[in-house]
């Protein structure tokens, strides 16, 4: 069993320590001491927590896809030149950047503030963990 301290929970679920404590104590998570007395909970009740409270803004796009892999966010920054651009979307606590054509980005009428929809279909996703005998 994968045990997460409380601040870590906090940081993975984008809320404070407190609001961590406060749904060990009021039972939302279950808590448990780890071998220094710290209090830690379970890493698959909080993957599940996390997930049921995670809510993006709904895809204003409105299209079918096979694409899973969907977050609505802002526009945050485009840096562009004659042929290519840099553009930067704030999706919930996630920042993703795409490098597309400057003719994209002017069809897509994109500027900071708009609200765009990133779509990731990869067969290269990597994934990382923390090193043995490593705290994260």
């Amino acid at each position: 069993m994968t045990q997460i301290r409380v601040s870590e929970a906090a940081r993975f679920l984008g809320v404070s320590n407190d609001t961590v404590r406060r749904w060990l104590e009021n039972g939302t998570l279950h808590g448990a001491k780890d071998g220094q007395g710290r209090m830690v909970v379970d890493g698959v009740e909080l993957a599940a927590l996390a997930k049921k409270q995670s809510q993006l803004p709904n895809d204003p796009a409105g299209v079918g896809s096979s694409a899973r892999n969907r977050m609505v966010g802002l526009v945050t920054n485009i840096v562009m030149d004659k042929v290519m651009a840099q553009v930067e979307l704030q999706c919930g606590p996630f920042r993703v950047v795409s490098l597309m054509s400057s003719e994209a980005v002017r069809d897509l009428g994109l500027e900071p503030g708009s609200v765009a929809t990133a779509v990731v279909k990869s067969t290269n996703v990597i994934i990382e963990v923390p090193a043995k005998g490593n705290p994260s």
